[in-house]
Order: structure tokens, then C-alpha cells, then sequence
């Protein structure tokens, strides 16, 4: 009757080492469960999950006489004493500048308290920050506890988390979303127009208790419109010239681009600002309010349906659909009260240096600058990124694996 074994395999890093294990596992008539392998500083660790009609020590046997050229360790162990457990149920995204030892105890305690289990760990960053990805597996783990447990520990060390269910899904990501104001451009649009009408402080006050929850996004939209009314629809222009994007972002884009990803962008500002800004970095989506202009001036009122917390949603949905994926596999990334239904709609939900009531629901937070800290979030890694950064002649786009 065929057992589930456990070999371990540790070493020096070298060529032939994966090979010489495989071609005696297959002389052994194993069927293979599970393969992970890690490399730190050149020392090879090559876990393999078996089933076999051999006992443990038999197969251990065989396998270090095969690999003894190698200068191989082999350790086996059946399933029972392993204690191998099922696939991992969650990805644990860590990343600081840098991640302290007691931080990271603080996030393994957490965990633990949770009935969890880290299976794995590798490195997806190591500048400008550094990044960890933790394989976790939680029985019958509630996510809203897990994510509250986890989100605990960012609010006593300088770190950012992310939380997702593992598997497929979380690699099968194919279209994400960026609000625009204060995550893929600095600073807001809204405010950067009513400076042109020396108003600018009085619409700033209106956009922070918007953005913190306490007003309803429509009527602040109107309410700061108004203040733009009578100015000459060349100051559009000035401000589209003027806008500076979040450190990071023309990489995060051209990066996801070349993964397979659909990119768009969902505002509650102004499409006559953001379009050379869609155009210019190639994205598949725009979904913004429109300003009316009457005789080359700005009326002080937006037309057509307003993009607010829940037309966010609502064009996050639209753009999906449009590209016929599911939504899981979505992700969203804002800052603000007028994002919640979005992030909470997306497979992945990531609040980009937010305000409180962002952070309560957002699957992932992030504090850093730098907005391709998103793409470790999302699991790619320093390589990846570089590679696209390598590519000649612009982005190029091809599936992910």
C-alpha cells in the first residue's frame, strides 16, 4: 500500500542536482505530490512530496547513494511523522524598509494565534524595499480575522501586509484598476484647477472630509465644481501639463502590461485631464466625470453620470466584463472613502498610503512612496520587474505562465 514520504535534499547549489533526483525517483516508480525548492546564498534546499509502496529509510537510501557526487544531505520522513499538510491557503505579502527581526516575530506570533502555519517563504524585493512572501496555511481560517489579526501588527511596526487566498487564482490576476488623485499621480486634480481660481484652499478642505468619509462624494464633487466655474477651458491643459506621476507608476504599468494585465483607471475626476495621461501610458480603460465647457469656459458643472463610490465599483465591474474576466481575478488601488465599494468589489483590494476607513477594508495596505510596491503585493517579483524595464523598443505584451 503506497505512503506519502517527505525528502528534503540540502546542499550546495549546483547543476544536475534536480536532475540526478528526479532520474532515481523515477527508478523508484514514485508518483510525484508536491516539488518546492529554495536558494539562499548559494545553499539548495529541495523539498519533494511522494507517494510510494517504500518505506522512508529505504527510499533515503537510494536517494543519497544517487546524490552522494552531489554532496548532497537527504532527510525522509512518512507522512505521519512529517505532519505534510494540505496546499496553502493563504499568501502573506511582507514588505519594509527593512523588516525587523521583532516584526517579523510579531507577524509569525500573529499567525500562530491564528492557528496558522507558514509553509513556505521566499523573497520577492530587496530594493527600494525589502519584500517577503509567506506560503500560510490556516485550517478553516477566517479571512476578516485573519487580515484584523495580521493588520494588528502594522499598526505597531513599520511594515505593509497583504492577504490573499493562495492558489491559481491569486496568479491568474488579469485586470487592475488605479484611482487617479493621490495614488497614480500626486496630488488632486480637482484642487490643482481651483488653485487656477484662487480657491484652491477652500476645494482642499471639501476633497479631505470627502476622501475621509464624512461627506457624500456627489454632492462634494458639485459642491467643488462650482468653484471652477467662469475659468477658461485652457487651464485644463495647463493642469493635464503639470501632473506629476506617483514614484513608480510608469513602471508598475509597463510592468503589468508585459505580465498580460488589462490596465485602466477609475476617477472621480476629470477625463479631459486624465485622457493624455491614459494615452500616454498605453491603458485599456478610462472611466472619469466630464467638466462642461460652454464657449471656452468652464460652467462650474460636470455632464453625464458622475463616477462616485459606486459608479467606481460599477466601472470596475464594466471594465471586467469587457474584458471577459471574472472578478477575482481584479485588482483595485485607491486611497480614499470614495474607493471602498471598488476595492471591496475586486478579487484584491490594495489601500495605496489611505485614509482610515480605506485601510478597515482593504485586503492589502500600503504606506511606502513607491507605487510598483504594488506589483510585490501582487506576488511578482524584483526580476520580473527588471525584466520589463529590459525590454527594447517600448512595452510588449505577452501572457502570463
Amino acid at each position: 500500500m503506497d505512503s506519502s514520504v517527505l525528502l528534503t535534499v540540502s546542499g550546495p547549489d549546483k547543476p544536475g542536482v534536480t536532475s540526478s533526483l528526479m532520474t532515481v525517483l523515477t527508478e523508484c516508480g514514485v508518483d510525484l505530490l508536491d516539488v518546492e525548492q529554495v536558494v539562499i546564498h548559494e545553499h539548495l534546499t529541495l523539498g519533494v512530496l511522494v507517494s510510494t509502496d517504500r518505506s522512508a529509510h529505504a527510499l533515503r537510501e537510494t536517494v543519497s547513494q544517487a546524490l552522494a557526487e552531489h554532496g548532497m544531505d537527504v532527510v525522509a520522513r512518512q507522512n505521519d511523522e512529517a505532519g505534510v499538510r494540505g496546499p496553502s491557503s493563504h499568501a502573506v505579502v511582507i514588505l519594509g524598509s527593512p523588516i525587523a527581526a521583532e516584526a517579523f516575530a510579531a507577524v509569525a506570533a500573529a499567525l500562530a494565534e491564528q492557528g496558522g502555519n507558514i509553509d513556505s517563504i521566499r523573497g520577492v524585493a530587496d530594493y527600494p524595499l525589502t519584500g517577503l512572501e509567506l506560503l500560510v496555511t490556516v485550517d478553516d481560517g477566517d479571512d476578516a480575522a485573519l487580515r484584523k489579526a495580521l493588520g494588528a501588527v502594522t499598526g505597531r511596526y513599520p511594515i505593509d501586509l497583504a492577504v490573499e487566498r493562495a492558489g491559481l487564482a491569486r496568479r491568474a490576476k488579469r485586470v487592475i484598476v488605479f484611482d487617479v488623485d493621490s495614488t497614480l499621480i500626486q496630488g488632486e486634480v480637482i484642487e490643482m484647477l481651483a488653485a487656477e481660481a484662487g480657491r484652491e484652499a477652500e476645494v482642499a478642505a471639501v476633497t479631505e472630509a470627502a476622501m475621509r468619509g464624512e461627506l457624500d462624494f456627489a454632492q462634494s464633487l458639485h459642491q467643488r465644481v462650482r468653484a471652477l466655474e467662469g475659468l477658461d477651458a485652457s487651464v485644463i491643459d495647463r493642469v493635464a501639463q503639470s501632473i506629476e506621476l506617483t514614484p513608480g507608476a510608469r513602471t508598475t504599468i509597463r510592468t503589468l502590461h508585459r505580465l498580460g494585465y488589462h490596465c485602466g483607471v477609475v476617477s472621480g475626476g476629470f477625463r479631459q485631464v486624465i485622457e493624455p495621461l491614459a494615452a500616454d501610458l498605453e491603458l485599456d480603460f478610462v472611466r472619469a466625470n466630464t467638466l462642461e465647457v460652454v464657449d471656452g469656459k468652464l460652467t462650474g458643472r460636470v455632464i453625464g453620470e458622475v463616477v462616485d463610490r459606486p459608479g467606481k465599483a460599477l466601472a470596475l465591474a464594466a471594465f471586467a466584463a469587457e474584458m471577459g474576466v471574472p472578478m477575482e481575478q481584479t485588482v483595485a488601488v485607491g486611497d480614499g472613502a470614495n474607493d471602498i465599494d471598488m476595492l471591496t468589489a475586486a478579487g484584491l483590494g490594495i489601500a495605496f498610503n489611505a485614509k482610515p476607513a480605506l485601510r478597515e477594508v482593504a485586503d492589502a495596505t500600503l504606506d511606502h512612496p513607491f507605487l510598483d510596491a504594488v506589483l510585490f503585493m501582487l506576488g511578482v517579483t524584483r526580476n520580473e520587474i527588471e525584466a520589463a524595464d529590459a525590454v527594447d523598443g517600448g512595452v510588449r505584451r505577452v501572457p502570463l505562465a
